[in-house]
């Protein structure tokens, strides 16, 4: 049994599920929370942003302070969960923060696209489960 999960949130009803898998699953597990803001949704490259980008990162943390805590609202308890706001890719941010010392699974949700769809879009939680550090759950 993982004693400290990481679990990505979006906003979307998959990472919703993962949330609920996780709630269902492991009680007493510490689960950290993390929404990546990805700078490649406005043009930009993930290591450079322009200068005036301020106005824009600052109405994305906001946005990522709803994900969050609308998250760990659907999660269902406060103790032992905590969030974490980064910028970057998201699947390379996941697994990097997936390195943390503490971090012993992660669960992600998933759209389960196939085919065409999964070719061109990418998928984040195969980046995931291919790259990362500790054991990955997906869920649909």
């Amino acid at each position: 049994m993982p004693s400290h999960v990481l679990v990505p949130v979006d906003g979307s009803p998959q990472s919703v599920q993962a949330l609920r898998f996780v709630a269902t699953e492991w009680e007493d597990v510490h689960v950290t929370l993390l929404h990546v803001i990805n700078p490649v949704k406005r043009g930009y490259r993930a290591s450079v942003l322009p200068s005036g980008s301020e106005d824009w990162y600052q109405e994305a943390k906001a946005d990522a302070e709803e994900i969050l805590e609308e998250a760990r609202t659907a999660f269902g308890r406060d103790d032992g969960v905590t969030t974490k706001t980064e910028v970057g890719r998201p699947a390379a941010t996941i697994v990097e923060v997936a390195q943390e010392p503490e971090i012993d699974h992660v669960v992600v949700g998933s759209h389960g696209r196939r085919g065409v769809s999964r070719l061109i879009l990418g998928s984040v939680a195969e980046h995931v489960a291919r790259r990362s550090p500790v054991p990955v759950t997906i869920v649909r």
